[in-house]
């Protein structure tokens, strides 16, 4: 049976293409520059059997105009760009490439940590002005407390490499999740905050954390802590964190992903020698992409031929349980 497989993306990594076009799949992409309508009026206008999102909004109007749609999978493990209820009135599966990116985004957060402890940007950019400035040296992360908020795969890879630079690591989870040997656990968000001299975000974007990091939370923080975020940006408010660095209270930020994007240019962190930022590409290394891709492509495959999908990689499990070939 042919199956017709819409990604909504101008392009999907090279191995991940070979497993649909092996298994004999049409694939279908939206242009470049493509946005939610384009997702929906191809979704309207074909037989797609399955969806791989990857930044471009699934709305639930793409979701329901399409009769065919048994599968849907994340590249990557973020769903919120995803209208997950409607996916689930419809019982269609939504699953994620678990720990498919998990080394490139747990990298990029120490090497934003590293990046605002020793003001590197700032150094940099001094010395192509002529300005051998050796006063912002920054600071020295061995012995200091990094709190993780979210202790799943990308949480645990990075609490290990901060290990590594002889730092102490605490975590909180809003969901339950299995018990690590790694991380010293913590029941309340304000016992972390209070120690964490720095904070690392490595949750899902939902509704218990969307605005979970805001004015009251960075008051918490020790003084000259610094604030990561590799999740998703409407879980710190960044209106907060330009205030928090303007006072002085946090030393400085690494983001990689913001409330809006691309990041406006009136956002108050453009102005902030203190930020560090790169534009939501965490998860982009050469290497992940092939990686989550090819497990994308093998999932939609796997699910629209009545295979068995683990309940651990589907965000809404319930549907599991009538599924039909």
């Amino acid at each position: 049976m042919t199956y017709t497989i819409a990604v909504t993306a101008p392009t999907l990594s090279e191995s991940g293409v070979a497993v649909l076009k092996g298994a004999g799949a049409r694939v279908l992409m939206i242009p470049p520059g493509g946005a939610a309508a384009d997702v929906e009026r191809l979704l309207s206008s074909e037989p797609v059997d399955a969806v791989i999102s990857r930044t471009v909004m699934l709305s639930g109007k793409a979701i329901e105009s399409c009769p065919t749609l048994k599968v849907i999978c994340k590249h990557g493990v973020g769903t919120d760009n995803i209208d997950v209820a409607t996916a689930t009135r419809r019982n269609i599966p939504v699953l994620i490439t678990a720990a498919g990116n998990s080394q490139a985004v747990a990298e990029l957060a120490i090497g934003l940590l590293l990046a605002v402890a020793r003001r590197i940007p700032l150094q940099d950019g001094s010395i192509r002005c002529k300005d051998w400035d050796r006063t912002k040296s920054g600071l020295e992360l061995s012995g200091r407390v990094l709190g993780l908020v979210g202790v799943g795969e990308i949480g645990r890879r990075v609490a290990a490499a901060a290990r590594g630079l002889g730092m102490r690591v605490v975590g909180f989870d809003t969901a339950p999740v299995g018990a690590s040997q790694d991380v010293e656990r913590m029941e309340d968000l304000n016992d972390l905050l209070d120690v964490a001299n720095v904070l690392s975000l490595h949750c899902p974007l939902n509704e218990a954390t969307r605005g979970l990091i805001s004015d009251r939370e960075l008051a918490r923080l020790p003084q000259d802590a610094i604030v990561i975020n590799t999740a998703r940006g409407g879980i710190l408010d960044e209106a907060a964190l330009a205030r928090a660095i303007a006072s002085g209270n946090v030393f400085g930020a690494g983001i990689d992903c913001f409330q809006r994007e691309p990041i406006p240019a009136d956002s108050p962190l453009l102005s902030l020698s203190e930020v560090v930022m790169t534009a939501h590409m965490g998860g982009s290394t050469k290497e992940a992409l092939a990686h989550v891709a090819r497990t994308a492509a093998q999932q939609v495959i796997d699910a629209l031929n009545a295979r068995p999908i683990d309940p651990a990689i589907c965000v809404n499990p319930q549907t599991l349980a009538n599924r039909t070939a």
